[in-house]
């Protein structure tokens, strides 16, 4: 039964290298779609948040067009900048 438990032990410490093998190679693969899904990913949670708010996304496009297009784009940013804030303490 011994020679048993040491094929056993032998076989698990294969897979767990092969194992280990297989997610470098995987973090290798993946590495040059981390960006664009991040992307991806920030924009889906802003079409959720658009979902979840639907009226205050109407009243500040509203606003936007109520304002001039140099202040809306100030305003734009200082939006931006405030969802940027909100989401990290979040």
């Amino acid at each position: 039964m011994n020679g048993k438990a040491n094929r056993l032990a032998e076989r698990r410490e294969r897979l767990i290298a092969e194992a280990a093998a297989q997610r470098a190679a995987l973090a290798r693969g993946i590495e040059p779609w981390r960006a664009p899904l991040a992307l991806a990913d920030q924009g889906l949670a802003a079409l959720r948040a658009v979902r979840r708010h639907p009226v205050l996304f109407a009243g500040g496009i509203a606003l936007l067009i109520a304002l001039k297009p140099a202040r809306a784009g100030a305003w734009l940013r200082r939006g931006w900048t405030a969802w940027l804030l909100l989401r990290k303490l979040r």
